[in-house]
Protein backbone atom coordinates (compact mmCIF):
# COMPACT_ATOMS: atom_id res chain seq x y z
CA UNK A 1 0.00 0.00 0.00
CA UNK A 2 0.82 3.09 -0.45
CA UNK A 3 0.06 6.96 0.72
CA UNK A 4 0.20 9.86 -0.53
CA UNK A 5 0.82 13.15 1.79
CA UNK A 6 1.49 16.03 -0.42
CA UNK A 7 3.53 18.43 1.55
CA UNK A 8 5.98 21.76 0.78
CA UNK A 9 7.33 21.38 -2.36
CA UNK A 10 7.91 17.52 -2.83
CA UNK A 11 4.36 17.15 -1.99
CA UNK A 12 1.46 19.24 -3.14
CA UNK A 13 -0.80 19.47 -0.35
CA UNK A 14 -4.24 22.03 -0.36
CA UNK A 15 -3.76 24.24 2.45
CA UNK A 16 -6.21 27.54 3.44
CA UNK A 17 -6.51 29.55 6.36
CA UNK A 18 -9.47 31.63 7.73
CA UNK A 19 -10.36 33.89 10.06
CA UNK A 20 -13.88 35.08 11.56
CA UNK A 21 -15.08 39.08 12.19
CA UNK A 22 -14.26 39.94 15.57
CA UNK A 23 -14.25 43.43 16.93
CA UNK A 24 -10.89 44.34 18.44
CA UNK A 25 -12.52 45.15 21.80
CA UNK A 26 -9.53 43.91 23.66
CA UNK A 27 -11.14 40.66 24.47
CA UNK A 28 -11.63 39.41 21.77
CA UNK A 29 -8.66 37.91 19.63
CA UNK A 30 -7.83 38.98 16.14
CA UNK A 31 -5.18 37.27 15.10
CA UNK A 32 -4.33 33.55 15.70
CA UNK A 33 -1.88 31.08 13.88
CA UNK A 34 -3.63 28.00 13.05
CA UNK A 35 -1.31 26.84 10.37
CA UNK A 36 -0.36 22.54 11.50
CA UNK A 37 1.80 19.91 10.24
CA UNK A 38 1.07 16.79 9.24
CA UNK A 39 3.86 13.60 9.93
CA UNK A 40 3.40 9.71 8.58
CA UNK A 41 3.67 7.65 11.39
CA UNK A 42 6.45 5.36 10.36
CA UNK A 43 5.84 1.90 9.43
CA UNK A 44 2.10 2.94 8.77
CA UNK A 45 0.16 4.27 5.57
CA UNK A 46 -2.66 4.97 7.80
CA UNK A 47 -1.57 7.08 11.11
CA UNK A 48 -0.37 10.71 11.08
CA UNK A 49 0.60 13.23 13.46
CA UNK A 50 -0.89 16.73 13.57
CA UNK A 51 1.13 19.11 15.26
CA UNK A 52 -0.13 22.67 15.48
CA UNK A 53 2.24 25.18 14.93
CA UNK A 54 1.50 27.53 17.99
CA UNK A 55 0.23 27.08 20.87
CA UNK A 56 -0.36 30.83 22.25
CA UNK A 57 -4.33 30.20 21.94
CA UNK A 58 -6.89 28.56 24.70
CA UNK A 59 -8.05 25.63 22.59
CA UNK A 60 -7.53 23.81 19.57
CA UNK A 61 -10.24 21.54 17.60
CA UNK A 62 -9.54 19.27 14.94
CA UNK A 63 -12.11 18.01 12.48
CA UNK A 64 -10.41 15.22 10.65
CA UNK A 65 -13.18 14.90 8.34
CA UNK A 66 -14.82 11.75 9.46
CA UNK A 67 -18.18 13.42 9.71
CA UNK A 68 -17.80 13.89 13.87
CA UNK A 69 -17.50 18.15 13.11
CA UNK A 70 -14.75 19.76 14.89
CA UNK A 71 -13.79 18.11 17.86
CA UNK A 72 -11.49 19.49 21.09
CA UNK A 73 -8.11 18.18 20.91
CA UNK A 74 -4.51 18.54 21.72
CA UNK A 75 -1.78 20.72 20.56
CA UNK A 76 -0.32 17.66 18.77
CA UNK A 77 -1.88 14.12 18.63
CA UNK A 78 -2.38 10.62 15.94
CA UNK A 79 -4.80 10.27 13.87
CA UNK A 80 -5.82 7.74 11.81
CA UNK A 81 -6.86 7.50 8.64
CA UNK A 82 -8.03 3.86 7.65
CA UNK A 83 -10.17 4.74 4.06
CA UNK A 84 -9.19 4.95 0.64
CA UNK A 85 -9.56 8.64 -0.54
CA UNK A 86 -8.99 12.60 0.11
CA UNK A 87 -9.44 13.99 3.91
CA UNK A 88 -9.54 17.69 4.37
CA UNK A 89 -8.36 18.17 7.76
CA UNK A 90 -8.84 21.33 9.68
CA UNK A 91 -7.01 22.69 12.83
CA UNK A 92 -9.46 25.73 14.36
CA UNK A 93 -7.24 27.40 16.74
CA UNK A 94 -9.63 29.32 19.54
CA UNK A 95 -8.98 32.05 21.79
CA UNK A 96 -10.20 35.11 23.62
CA UNK A 97 -13.76 35.81 23.04
CA UNK A 98 -14.49 32.01 21.59
CA UNK A 99 -13.06 33.80 18.00
CA UNK A 100 -12.18 31.05 15.95
CA UNK A 101 -9.08 30.64 13.63
CA UNK A 102 -8.53 28.11 10.97
CA UNK A 103 -6.30 26.63 8.43
CA UNK A 104 -6.96 22.95 6.72
CA UNK A 105 -4.82 20.77 4.93
CA UNK A 106 -5.91 17.44 2.67
CA UNK A 107 -4.33 13.90 2.92
CA UNK A 108 -4.96 11.09 0.23
CA UNK A 109 -5.15 7.55 0.94
CA UNK A 110 -4.34 5.50 -1.57
CA UNK A 111 -5.83 2.12 -0.25
CA UNK A 112 -8.18 1.36 2.90
CA UNK A 113 -6.55 -0.43 6.05
CA UNK A 114 -7.14 -4.11 5.30
CA UNK A 115 -8.02 -4.92 9.39
CA UNK A 116 -9.86 -1.58 9.68
CA UNK A 117 -11.04 -0.09 6.97
CA UNK A 118 -15.04 0.49 6.60
CA UNK A 119 -17.07 -2.80 5.60
CA UNK A 120 -19.69 -0.55 5.01
CA UNK A 121 -20.52 0.96 1.34
CA UNK A 122 -21.63 4.13 0.68
CA UNK A 123 -22.13 4.97 4.44
CA UNK A 124 -21.22 8.57 3.66
CA UNK A 125 -24.23 8.55 1.54
CA UNK A 126 -22.56 11.68 -0.50
CA UNK A 127 -23.62 10.33 -4.34
CA UNK A 128 -26.72 8.18 -5.58
CA UNK A 129 -24.39 5.34 -6.06
CA UNK A 130 -23.61 5.12 -2.34
CA UNK A 131 -27.65 5.53 -1.91
CA UNK A 132 -27.81 2.74 -4.40
CA UNK A 133 -25.75 0.28 -1.78
CA UNK A 134 -28.68 0.40 0.67
CA UNK A 135 -32.13 -0.97 0.12
CA UNK A 136 -35.44 0.53 1.83
CA UNK A 137 -37.61 -1.27 3.03
CA UNK A 138 -41.47 -0.52 4.64
CA UNK A 139 -42.35 -2.08 7.90
CA UNK A 140 -45.00 -0.89 7.98
CA UNK A 141 -47.52 2.19 6.48
CA UNK A 142 -46.06 4.64 4.24
CA UNK A 143 -45.90 7.57 6.50
CA UNK A 144 -42.03 7.20 7.59
CA UNK A 145 -39.54 7.32 4.82
CA UNK A 146 -35.86 7.08 4.04
CA UNK A 147 -34.17 9.52 1.43
CA UNK A 148 -30.69 10.79 0.57
CA UNK A 149 -30.44 14.41 1.04
CA UNK A 150 -27.10 16.64 1.26
CA UNK A 151 -24.41 13.64 1.84
CA UNK A 152 -26.98 12.16 4.66
CA UNK A 153 -29.72 9.42 4.66
CA UNK A 154 -32.63 11.06 6.84
CA UNK A 155 -35.53 9.40 7.88
CA UNK A 156 -38.70 11.53 8.16
CA UNK A 157 -42.41 11.18 8.95
CA UNK A 158 -44.40 9.82 11.70
CA UNK A 159 -48.23 8.85 12.30
CA UNK A 160 -46.38 5.51 13.54
CA UNK A 161 -45.41 4.25 10.49
CA UNK A 162 -41.99 2.12 10.58
CA UNK A 163 -39.42 1.86 7.49
CA UNK A 164 -35.86 0.51 7.52
CA UNK A 165 -33.11 0.46 5.16
CA UNK A 166 -30.28 -2.61 5.13
CA UNK A 167 -27.11 -3.88 3.13
CA UNK A 168 -25.30 -7.21 3.25
CA UNK A 169 -21.79 -7.12 4.99
CA UNK A 170 -19.60 -10.10 4.74
CA UNK A 171 -17.34 -10.68 8.09
CA UNK A 172 -15.33 -13.02 9.59
CA UNK A 173 -16.22 -15.28 12.82
CA UNK A 174 -15.54 -14.23 16.08
CA UNK A 175 -13.30 -11.36 14.65
CA UNK A 176 -13.99 -8.19 17.23
CA UNK A 177 -15.64 -5.07 15.36
CA UNK A 178 -16.85 -1.85 16.08
CA UNK A 179 -19.78 -0.37 14.94
CA UNK A 180 -20.31 3.47 14.87
CA UNK A 181 -22.50 6.18 12.84
CA UNK A 182 -23.38 9.80 13.07
CA UNK A 183 -26.55 10.81 13.72
CA UNK A 184 -28.55 13.92 13.89
CA UNK A 185 -31.97 15.45 14.10
CA UNK A 186 -34.16 18.34 15.51
CA UNK A 187 -36.02 16.27 18.02
CA UNK A 188 -39.01 13.52 18.24
CA UNK A 189 -41.46 12.53 20.32
CA UNK A 190 -42.43 8.89 20.57
CA UNK A 191 -39.92 7.53 17.97
CA UNK A 192 -37.66 4.69 18.28
CA UNK A 193 -34.40 4.38 15.65
CA UNK A 194 -32.78 0.65 16.09
CA UNK A 195 -30.06 -1.09 14.46
CA UNK A 196 -29.54 -4.32 14.19
CA UNK A 197 -27.13 -7.12 12.92
CA UNK A 198 -28.76 -10.53 11.64
CA UNK A 199 -28.40 -13.63 9.29
CA UNK A 200 -31.89 -13.40 7.81
CA UNK A 201 -32.74 -10.87 5.17
CA UNK A 202 -35.23 -8.12 5.62
CA UNK A 203 -38.35 -8.00 3.99
CA UNK A 204 -40.93 -5.74 3.41
CA UNK A 205 -44.08 -5.78 5.75
CA UNK A 206 -42.45 -7.94 8.02
CA UNK A 207 -40.83 -5.85 11.03
CA UNK A 208 -37.44 -6.88 11.92
CA UNK A 209 -36.11 -7.98 15.24
CA UNK A 210 -33.35 -10.89 14.41
CA UNK A 211 -30.72 -10.92 17.22
CA UNK A 212 -32.19 -7.82 19.04
CA UNK A 213 -31.73 -4.52 19.19
CA UNK A 214 -28.26 -3.64 19.66
CA UNK A 215 -27.75 0.07 19.54
CA UNK A 216 -30.24 3.05 18.91
CA UNK A 217 -32.27 6.26 20.45
CA UNK A 218 -35.69 6.05 22.18
CA UNK A 219 -37.64 8.96 23.31
CA UNK A 220 -39.07 6.41 25.91
CA UNK A 221 -35.66 5.85 27.16
CA UNK A 222 -35.01 10.04 27.42
CA UNK A 223 -32.41 10.67 23.92
CA UNK A 224 -33.42 12.09 20.72
CA UNK A 225 -36.02 14.52 22.44
CA UNK A 226 -34.43 17.36 21.52
CA UNK A 227 -31.47 18.22 18.66
CA UNK A 228 -29.10 16.18 18.70
CA UNK A 229 -25.94 15.62 16.35
CA UNK A 230 -22.92 13.08 17.19
CA UNK A 231 -21.74 9.53 17.42
CA UNK A 232 -24.47 7.46 18.16
CA UNK A 233 -21.84 5.16 20.40
CA UNK A 234 -22.00 8.52 22.41
CA UNK A 235 -25.55 10.06 22.21
CA UNK A 236 -27.59 6.62 21.97
CA UNK A 237 -29.44 5.41 25.11
CA UNK A 238 -30.53 1.60 24.27
CA UNK A 239 -28.64 -1.58 23.43
CA UNK A 240 -26.30 -3.67 24.22
CA UNK A 241 -23.58 -2.11 22.33
CA UNK A 242 -23.65 1.01 24.26
CA UNK A 243 -21.70 -0.42 27.32
CA UNK A 244 -19.07 -2.27 24.61
CA UNK A 245 -17.74 1.39 23.27
CA UNK A 246 -19.56 -0.30 19.58
CA UNK A 247 -17.74 -3.27 20.20
CA UNK A 248 -19.44 -6.53 18.30
CA UNK A 249 -18.43 -10.32 16.75
CA UNK A 250 -20.18 -12.78 15.35
CA UNK A 251 -20.30 -16.28 16.10
CA UNK A 252 -20.28 -17.53 12.33
CA UNK A 253 -18.59 -15.94 9.76
CA UNK A 254 -20.42 -14.58 6.19
CA UNK A 255 -23.18 -12.49 5.48
CA UNK A 256 -24.68 -10.45 8.20
CA UNK A 257 -27.40 -7.83 7.39
CA UNK A 258 -26.66 -4.41 9.31
CA UNK A 259 -30.35 -3.23 9.69
CA UNK A 260 -31.36 0.17 10.68
CA UNK A 261 -35.17 1.10 11.31
CA UNK A 262 -36.85 3.62 12.68
CA UNK A 263 -40.73 4.75 13.30
CA UNK A 264 -43.50 6.64 15.58
CA UNK A 265 -45.46 9.44 15.99
CA UNK A 266 -43.54 12.07 15.02
CA UNK A 267 -39.82 12.15 13.55
CA UNK A 268 -39.18 15.86 14.67
CA UNK A 269 -39.38 19.01 11.55
CA UNK A 270 -35.88 17.70 10.02
CA UNK A 271 -36.32 14.15 11.05
CA UNK A 272 -33.05 11.75 11.61
CA UNK A 273 -30.50 11.68 9.59
CA UNK A 274 -27.40 9.14 9.29
CA UNK A 275 -23.66 9.57 8.11
CA UNK A 276 -20.54 7.91 8.28
CA UNK A 277 -21.77 4.36 9.37
CA UNK A 278 -19.18 2.26 9.88
CA UNK A 279 -18.28 -0.82 10.25
CA UNK A 280 -14.49 -1.87 11.25
CA UNK A 281 -11.98 -4.34 12.79
CA UNK A 282 -10.95 -3.55 15.67
CA UNK A 283 -6.75 -3.89 15.89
Amino acid sequence: MKTLLYISTAMAIMAGCSKPDVDDNGLTETNLNAEFTITPVAGSDHRFVVTASDSSYILSKWDFDNGAGAVAGRHSQQVFLPDAGTYNITHYAVGRGGAHFSASKSVDIATSDPAAGNLVEGGKFETAEDEAKWTSFTIDGSSVTWSRSGGKMTVSGGNWGHAGIYQAVEVEANKEYRFDMVVSGSGASETWFEVYFGKAKPAAGTDYTEGGRRIGMSTWDGCATSTFSGKITEIGCVGDLLDSDGKISFATGGTIYLVIKCGGANLGTSGISIDNVELRGVQ
